[in-house]
């Protein structure tokens, strides 16, 4: 063979999924799972097919085998890394020099932002469209625990402040979760569609509403 047809042909092999460097087998990995979200996303688990995630991403069935076990594999893989994008860094001062009111509006702003960014809203639809189809899709979801530390987080504040006597509530979890749905139900429901969008300063003004009834709640003050 001469070189030139070698030199082709090791670009070939390279192209149709030849053992890559670590630098080209991270950007491979990223372009697979840049590829793979995209069509989730926008066709669905089912629609979604390992063919057309390859031909898209322009390697050969038997590199994606190598890298994932089959299409559910790489859905996990795919919600994982959307979620992570959407959290916020672990050192993000949440509670450092702020009262309860100013720390729980700001984490309602935070769990607000991601759950309205175009990936979660839909991640959501394609859970609720064909979690009766493909009931492990919810299982997968659930794994990654975003809402299971959100509350957590929630949780832990608000038993803090019952220990300092600021507030007084009997089960701070229980607590954590009805403010979770408080901030993200209405708003992530009215952008998938089912009434009115909210518009921007709606969405503002949001947080602070949600914590002024969840401190204060609806009885007048007896004096």
């Amino acid at each position: 063979m001469s070189k030139r047809r070698a030199d082709a042909a090791r670009a070939s092999s390279r192209r149709l999924g030849g053992r890559p460097s670590r630098t080209g087998s991270h950007e491979l990995g990223e372009r697979i799972l840049d590829v793979a979200t995209e069509e989730f996303l926008a066709r669905g688990y089912g629609a979604t097919s390992i063919e057309a995630i390859a031909r898209r991403a322009r390697i050969s069935k038997r590199t994606f085998y190598h890298r994932f076990d089959d299409k559910a594999a790489l859905f996990a893989v795919v919600v994982h890394r959307i979620i992570e994008r959407l959290r916020s860094p672990g050192n993000f001062p949440l509670l450092d020099g702020l009262d309860l009111h100013a720390v729980l509006e700001r984490l309602a702003a935070i769990i607000l932002r991601a759950a309205l960014s175009k990936e979660a809203l839909a991640l959501h639809r394609l859970i609720i469209g064909e979690s009766a189809r493909f009931p492990t899709l919810a299982a997968v979801v659930a794994q990654e625990g975003a809402s299971e530390k959100a509350i957590t987080l929630i949780a832990d504040l608000l038993q803090r402040e019952c220990r300092t006597g600021e507030l007084a509530i009997d089960n701070p979890k229980f607590a954590a979760q009805q403010f979770l749905y408080m901030v993200i139900a209405l708003p992530q429901r009215r952008a998938m569609g089912l009434g009115r969008p909210m518009t921007t300063k709606e969405i503002d003004a949001w947080p602070r509403g949600v914590v002024e009834l969840f401190l204060n709640g609806c009885l007048a003050a007896r004096s």
